[in-house]
């Protein structure tokens, strides 16, 4: 069954002077696995060097002994333990089937091996026709992994749905994670490992498990190599001899556990070779009728598992994937923003919200005594911190400084928190500031009020996040909006913090400071405490945003806190800490940007 090559690459060795190969594996795979590095080294040209890694927890001394038989002279095996790392990570790992925790060793590549800049990862479920040099020979660039389709997502309509539909991944660009090059180097600079640990706390893949994941994190990274190095058993035609360079005998199309199934002979050619011949030929035998009957279960459990996370209104395309079809464009929204301005109409929006329906009071519960509550909470912080890492990592969210910082951690109190409102992901940026000032160690949180709007009837990944993540929507119902006073001097009177956007709109990427409501410093002189004003200030960057407009880079401002005074009415600290806050804005925004701040507001050129 050997394909006879005209030409063996040679290859540029790694800092490791070899070519890398991983397998994943424990005593249950070991005999599998026995045959697929027997097929490889087969292969191997003697004009290359390669090694062998083996990750594992937990392998007898006895298999190891007969999986390093098989070292060459220019084949090197060694056995890698994971036990360490895997121990961190367990509780949060989901298997089921065929699958087991080896199948997600391969995230601990570029990690363990920082010398090594690409490395292929086998399963041992494959067999091996061709020099694996061939497949190392390929250049990544930035692309984070080497693969090839995945035939069973491609040809079936169900899971072709569920790629699309629940992953948010065209059915055409679904890999299959069996056999993998990984950009270990890129991998590293951008904390892929990072990324993959904030998914895992996000969301749990119930159907691909590590595929899924890996698919999600490297989208839009892969460079599609030819499918001959990962031929899969649910592929619908036959491919000659010379058109195969590795064979996965993926899902249950098993060849030690049936008989006279395709590519089958080239296993048995190669375990013929091997110590476990014996072994895996009573396997086959001992695959019983009840055995093919549980393979069969798993493969229509697998097909329910996938047309359930399809159909379910909590699916990772309709929690985590934001919506990114808006109605205006960028350029319209900036032109808009100009005739705002012009017209004094600081107080509203320049983009459509959806259209919103009244808060009743038994809907919300603004003090989370509820348990649901606070589990939907706990649930929605770990997705948006998911989302927002991955928007830092991929530079679509810029923190480029907070100055003041000393400010925030120096509140003994709770406190309203003012900031100017731009960009749906400031409140990201208020969170990272509230996170540097150390302040929730001490078990205080932050809230953020937020329109009725926003609460009851937005849509999609930030509506998710509305309706869970500390909020207190407004209300047009007199009992709710009494329920929403109530809550909010309550928790500012026990040493939280209340995030309130007073200028009332947003303006996408404005600079300037709007003129200020009253909402947010009614509140503080309520309970008592005093008012942080925060501003942001931006600058382009060199990375191309939305509508080709540059993503801008934030520097958050935090001034000194401004405390109702003693003595004073409310009507009269309300009036004295708005002032106050209007004022640190304006001296904010002309010390940043080295310009007087002026508006081109005709009716009444306000200057704030």
């Amino acid at each position: 069954m050997k394909l006879n090559l005209l030409k063996r690459p040679r290859i540029i060795t790694s800092l490791f002077g070899s070519i890398p190969v991983f397998y994943a594996c424990d005593d249950n795979y070991v005999n599998y696995m026995l045959v697929s590095i027997t097929s490889l080294i087969e292969h191997a040209s003697p004009e290359n060097k390669y090694t062998i890694h083996i990750l594992y927890t937990s392998v007898s001394e006895e298999n190891r002994g007969k999986v390093l038989a098989l070292a060459t002279d220019n084949v090197n095996i060694q056995f890698d333990d994971v036990t360490e790392r895997l121990e961190k990570l367990k509780s949060k790992l989901h298997v089921r089937d065929y699958y087991s925790a080896t199948t997600y060793y391969r995230f601990f590549i570029p990690d363990m091996f920082p010398a090594i800049d690409k490395a292929i990862y086998i399963d041992g479920d494959t067999v091996i026709l061709s020099d694996i040099a061939g497949l190392y020979s390929y250049n990544l660039g930035s692309n984070l992994v080497a693969a090839v389709q995945d035939m069973l997502v491609k040809n079936t309509a169900v899971y072709g749905n569920y790629a699309e539909n629940v992953l948010n991944i065209s059915q055409a660009a679904y890999f299959n994670a069996g056999m993998v090059m990984l950009n270990c180097s890129q991998f590293r600079k951008d904390n892929y490992f990072g990324q993959f640990i904030d998914l895992l706390n996000a969301y749990t893949f119930v159907v691909a498990q590590d595929q899924d994941y890996l698919n999600i994190l490297f989208q839009d990274k892969i460079l599609w190599i030819n499918s001959k190095w990962n031929v899969q058993m649910t592929e619908e035609f036959i491919r000659k001899p010379e058109d195969i360079a590795i064979i996965h005998y993926n899902l249950a199309q098993k060849p030690w556990h049936y008989e006279n199934g395709k590519y089958f002979d080239y296993f048995w050619t190669y375990a013929a070779k091997t110590v476990a011949y014996d072994e895996l030929k009573a396997a086959l035998e001992a695959f019983s009728e009840n055995d093919k009957q549980m393979d069969d279960q798993y493969g229509r459990n697998l097909l329910s598992l996938a047309s359930e996370e399809i159909i379910n209104e909590h699916n990772y395309h309709r929690i985590v994937i934001p919506d990114v079809h808006r109605q205006t464009t960028r350029q319209e929204i900036v032109e808009r923003i100009k005739q705002f301005e012009l017209e004094g109409r600081f107080d509203e929006d320049v983009e459509d919200d959806p259209p919103g329906r009244t808060l009743m009071p038994d809907e919300i519960d603004y003090l989370h005594k509820n348990l649901n509550a606070r589990i939907r909470t706990r649930y929605a912080f770990s997705i948006a911190r998911w989302f927002m890492n991955t928007m830092i990592s991929k530079r679509q969210l810029i923190i480029k400084d907070i100055v003041g910082i000393e400010n925030y951690r120096r509140l003994q109190s709770g406190a309203v928190i003012t900031c100017n409102h731009f960009n749906a992901m400031d409140t990201f940026a208020m969170q990272i500031a509230y996170e540097k000032s150390r302040q929730k160690l001490k078990g205080r949180k932050l809230f953020r009020v937020i329109k009725e709007g926003n609460y009851t009837s937005f849509p999609g990944f930030y509506g998710f996040l509305m309706r869970n993540c500390n909020t207190l929507p407004l209300s047009s119902n007199p009992t709710t909006m009494k329920k929403f006073l109530f809550a909010v001097k309550r928790l500012l009177q026990k040493g939280q913090f209340v995030l309130v956007y007073a200028e009332q709109s947003m303006w996408w990427n404005y600079r300037k400071p709007k003129p200020l409501k009253s909402g947010a410093f009614n509140f503080a002189a309520e309970a008592g405490v005093p008012v942080l004003p925060c501003f942001v200030t931006m600058t382009d960057s060199d990375v191309p945003g939305e509508g080709g407009f540059p993503v801008q880079e934030y520097t958050i401002h935090i001034a000194n806190p401004i405390y109702p005074q003693s003595g004073k009415s409310k009507a009269a600290n309300i009036k004295y800490m708005m002032e106050e806050n209007e004022r640190v804005w304006k001296q904010i925004y002309e010390e940043f940007y080295g310009i007087p701040l002026t508006y081109t507001t005709v009716k009444n050129n306000c200057n704030i």
